[in-house]
């Protein structure tokens, strides 16, 4: 039977100020990609989603970023390559507090935003990431882009490797994410969203801007979090998943 893993940002907000439903979305998912307080996220909040995951069963995963509070680290940074290293591994060690007093542990690493697109083909910013995972000991699975120089580094420093897919997102023919500041990056139709899952979990494809068909062998599928009307979705998509006969489960 085919298996995906459905992975979703969460934890995104700052005190007061919360922008993902948590508890909504970690009763459909099967991994938690968790803010550690670089673009979102704050102690509070790390803890909060920690236990909620715990509760429903649901992996945690640390969710790294550029130091970009006002800008939710989708702003373009360059960051020395041993800092980046550093501030990795601090974001990482941070979560894991907070897992491990709900009684699990941080089972795997994703970048996110601007670091996340810059990691697909910048050797020397994937290089420090996988130190930064490399800094923090075990040998934790790291998510992201088929083809990217993080996956490719990471698997030759001996760490798992699991490749993501986007339903709601757009692609180039190339295989890599549409920016997000270009018209039609965010595939918004809810339908479609839906089919592009399906076809993503049984065909490993998906239909790029330009028309044609991309290969994407993915194995887990991220919904993002911040979409109006996410967990509702986010549930549309699961359903739609296991009555196609795919098996929903984490990957870690």
């Amino acid at each position: 039977m085919t298996s995906i893993d459905l992975n979703a940002d969460l934890g995104e907000g700052f005190g007061r100020w919360r922008l993902t439903d948590d508890e909504g979305l970690l009763s459909v998912v099967t991994s938690a990609n968790v803010a550690c307080g670089f673009h979102a996220g704050d102690p509070a909040t790390m803890r909060r989603v920690c236990e909620l995951a715990v509760a429903r069963g649901v992996t945690v995963g640390a969710q790294v970023s550029y130091r970009d509070l006002a800008g939710f680290g989708r702003r373009a940074m360059d960051v020395p390559s041993a800092e980046l290293a550093a501030e990795v591994a601090y974001q990482i060690g941070a979560l894991d507090v907070f897992a491990r007093a709900a009684g699990t542990r941080v089972a795997y690493v994703k970048p996110h935003g601007a670091l996340y697109n810059r990691v697909v083909r910048d050797e020397a910013q994937a290089a420090a990431v996988v130190d930064g995972v490399l800094l923090v000991g075990g040998a934790l699975p790291v998510l992201g882009l088929p083809g990217s120089r993080l996956l490719e580094l990471a698997g030759r420093a001996g760490l798992p490797v699991v490749a993501e897919a986007f339903a709601d997102r757009a692609y180039t023919d190339e295989g890599t994410l549409v920016p997000r500041g270009q018209d039609g990056a965010v595939v918004a139709d809810p339908d479609a969203v839906v089919e592009r899952s399906v076809a993503l979990a049984v065909s490993g494809a998906v239909v790029a801007r330009s028309g044609a068909r991309v290969e994407v062998r993915a194995r887990s599928l991220c919904v993002h979090g911040d979409t109006p009307g996410a967990v509702e979705l986010a549930r549309r998509v699961r359903r739609r998943l296991e009555a196609s006969g795919v098996r929903v489960g984490a990957f870690a």
